[in-house]
């Protein structure tokens, strides 16, 4: 399954034929992260008010930009039970035999002056237009067993998932390749600097997997995680480095800012209200961002002045008139906060459920579970009740953004395929793993919201990894 590339080139693209520096990854398409959603909440909202807006297609004077075409997929030949299918056929995907890259030899300096010297790689390559490999041979990047700091929520195989066959898929671009990651490498870059996730827990499923990605490469006793209400802070002495987590699930204030209480099912925001939040963000050189999932539950959301005057006064927008108002007063925030020499800004595209088995053809199945193959030789368009609309106004917001020039992750249509890649029934609910009662009930208990480590975001940190590597920030090396 391909999807189609948008007409401008990206930045951190490497073209194959340079494979000796940018070799083919290990990207395991894995499953998801926590539970702390009311799925049943947000499945019966997708009902409700699916169809929406796709994004047109670019004419010929548009400026180009990411771009979210329908995502075609496999049909799922599964059963009702989790179980061990054999990776698929050709037709069904690619099957790659490719060795690692050979720049694992060199040095971390002449890597990072390769990768930076191949810069936007062949005209046209655009990272997130390709197809999902199954890779045994160089997938997943990492093992579950070797990163301590996984919670338990994330942890599937452990939880009890029967086979690893979803861990060794990576993503293949179209036309170019992915910079092998690099731990140390990245390491390097983030020497005597802070990178910092911020968001909702799709964020934070993104930076646990980062911490696993980059935490073999320090002793033991040379890092440290710390959990200290909304901040999550793990460091890399060595390197003076912190990879960071900071709860925020709609960035500016909320009634759901609590990171341990907060299944609210009255959502409401101040729009307008940033600064409580972003106090936390000042001087962090790596900011990424995401807000989504929470906006999921109701067509509407409820706008409040004042928190502190009792009863609670609010009014109601459409979400995604309210999704542009915080998308306003993020992007100030950052165009009036974050220096573009020294910093960098991200924002992740929209991440897929995968509650309407309908979506994928499958509509006697319930939700992801039972599902073990990606969506990949699907031949119509996957509708998983994905809020377009939202994804355009993220899109368009961060385009506009001159005077701080912000990185689009469009992760949306290529995450849509991983209908395989979720917790399900593999995870746990209000801090306990499920029960064999609440497994053999996916209907109500599968969480097909989060993705399991390793899995799918480590393919998001790649494209991270990409243009942080690539990027010529200027260097700091004072001690913080």
């Amino acid at each position: 399954m391909r999807i189609p590339r948008r007409k401008a080139a990206v930045t951190l693209g490497v073209p194959s034929r340079r494979a000796q520096i940018a070799a083919v990854f290990a990207l395991a398409a894995l499953l998801g992260v926590s539970v702390l959603y009311d799925s049943a909440h947000i499945a019966a909202s997708l009902r409700r008010h699916s169809g929406y807006n796709r994004p047109s297609a670019p004419t010929e004077e548009a400026e180009a930009g990411p771009r979210a075409p329908p995502a075609q997929g496999a049909e799922s030949t599964e059963g009702a039970t989790d179980r061990s299918d054999p990776p698929p056929r050709h037709g069904q995907g690619e099957v790659s035999s490719s060795s690692p890259g050979e720049h694992a030899d060199e040095s971390p300096a002449a890597v990072l002056k390769d990768v930076a010297s191949a810069g936007g790689g062949s005209p046209g390559c655009d990272l997130y237009s390709g197809r999902w490999v199954h890779d045994e041979a160089n997938a997943p990047l990492y093992k579950e067993a070797d990163c301590e700091f996984l919670t338990e929520q994330v942890v599937c195989m452990r939880n009890g998932r029967r086979s690893d066959d979803y861990q060794k898929w990576r993503w293949q671009p179209d036309g170019c390749d992915l910079p092998r990651f690099d731990a140390k490498l990245l390491l390097e870059k983030l020497r005597n600097k802070r990178m910092m996730f911020v968001g909702d827990s799709l964020n934070r499923n993104q930076w646990e997997s980062m911490v696993c990605l980059v935490q073999a490469e320090a002793p033991w006793d040379k890092k440290k995680l710390v959990k200290n209400g909304s901040l999550n802070v793990f460091r890399l002495h060595e390197y003076n480095a912190t990879i960071e987590f900071y709860w925020a699930p709609f960035l500016v204030e909320s009634n759901s800012d609590d990171p341990d209480i907060h299944s609210i099912p009255n959502r409401m925001i101040m729009p307008t209200s940033i600064a409580k939040h972003a106090a936390n963000w000042i001087g962090v050189d790596y900011l990424i961002f995401n807000t989504y999932i929470w906006w999921m539950n109701t067509p509407k959301m409820k706008i409040v002045h004042d928190f502190t005057r009792k009863p609670v006064q609010y009014d109601e927008l459409d979400r995604v008139v309210a999704y542009r108002q915080i998308l306003k007063t993020w992007s100030g925030w950052v165009e009036e906060n974050v220096d573009p020499k020294r910093q960098m800004v991200l924002f992740m595209s929209v991440s897929p459920v995968h509650m309407q088995s309908e979506g994928w053809g499958k509509p006697n199945n319930i939700k992801c579970f039972s599902e073990t193959q990606p969506a990949i030789n699907y031949n119509k368009t996957l509708e998983l009740g994905t809020d377009w609309d939202l994804f355009t106004a993220s899109n368009e917001v961060t385009k506009a953004m001159k005077k701080v020039p912000v990185h689009f992750i469009n992760i949306t249509a290529l995450s849509e395929i991983r209908k395989d890649a979720h917790t399900s029934v593999h995870t746990l609910r209000q801090g306990k793993l499920l029960t064999k009662e609440q497994q053999a009930n996916p209907r109500k208990f599968a969480d097909c919201i989060h993705w399991c480590l390793p899995g799918v975001p480590d393919t998001w940190n790649e494209f991270i990894y990409g243009h942080i590597v690539s990027s010529r920030q200027t260097e700091d090396q004072s001690q913080r």
